[in-house]
């Protein structure tokens, strides 16, 4: 067993894109949640990414679009996430508002 083989999947997106652990967990958990029922391992999404060459890391969603369409991971996908098309208008109003009105909303 090698070294590359004790680091952990989400050890290497973290590394490659500049992301919390945490964050690459979540990342990798989100890619298998685009598949319906088949989901693929953390280590293939991994070495797809790595075949790849992204720059940056993309949204979970598109990256398992790429490796249906690529046939790397050729099961159904789910429903696309919902595309926020405006997202500076949605923080306008957050940002307009006092902090401690930010914090208790609810009132």
């Amino acid at each position: 067993m090698t070294i590359m083989d004790k680091i952990k999947p989400y050890e290497k997106i973290a590394s490659q894109f500049q992301v919390s652990n945490e964050s690459a967990k979540y990342f990798l958990n989100h890619v298998q949640k685009s598949f319906k029922t088949e989901r693929p391992t953390h280590k293939l999404i991994v070495e797809f990414i790595e075949s790849q060459q992204l720059e940056i890391l993309l949204a979970p969603y598109e990256v398992a679009q790429m490796m249906n369409e690529s046939g790397a991971w050729a099961f159904a996908l789910g429903t696309a996430p919902p595309v926020i098309e405006d997202e500076e208008d949605d923080l306008s109003d957050w940002n307009n508002k006092p902090a401690y009105r930010r914090n208790n909303s609810k009132r």
